[in-house]
């Protein structure tokens, strides 16, 4: 008789875990490297953004094939919601800051969004090729 937990078995737990192993093994690999060399360059770029982006050249190149990082990246995906939590909390505690400082968050968030969105939309049609 086997172990079940949920009315799985114990086996097929271990299985799931060694098909995500090296998904994670590769997210964590690039996220060191670019907190790495953030860090020992003094890029004003957050290491794990860095690390992202060396990830995205490594699948765009083929250097990474998609099919190891997948099925980790989209666990993460499904779970994003917890990730939510711990700002949520700060958030409440700050609410004194943030009702002081209201404009110049709103400000500021208005003004990024739309400086993402600018950026990221001719991004993308520079490389459809739409110039």
């Amino acid at each position: 008789m086997s172990i079940r937990i949920h009315g799985r078995c114990i086996a097929e737990y271990w299985r799931a875990l060694l098909r995500l192993a090296p998904g994670f093994a590769l997210l964590l690999l690039f996220w060191s490297a670019g907190e790495l060399i953030s860090r020992r360059v003094g890029l004003p770029v957050p290491g794990s953004v860095l690390g992202m982006a060396l990830l995205a050249a490594a699948l765009r190149l083929r250097v990474v094939p998609l099919r190891m990082v997948e099925p980790a990246a989209a666990l993460l995906i499904r779970r994003m919601a917890l990730f939510f939590v711990p700002p949520g909390v700060a958030i409440l505690l700050y609410l004194d800051v943030l009702r002081s400082e209201w404009l110049a968050l709103l400000l500021a968030t208005v003004v990024g969004t739309v400086g993402v969105l600018l950026t990221v939309g001719l991004l993308q049609k520079r490389l459809d090729g739409h110039d």
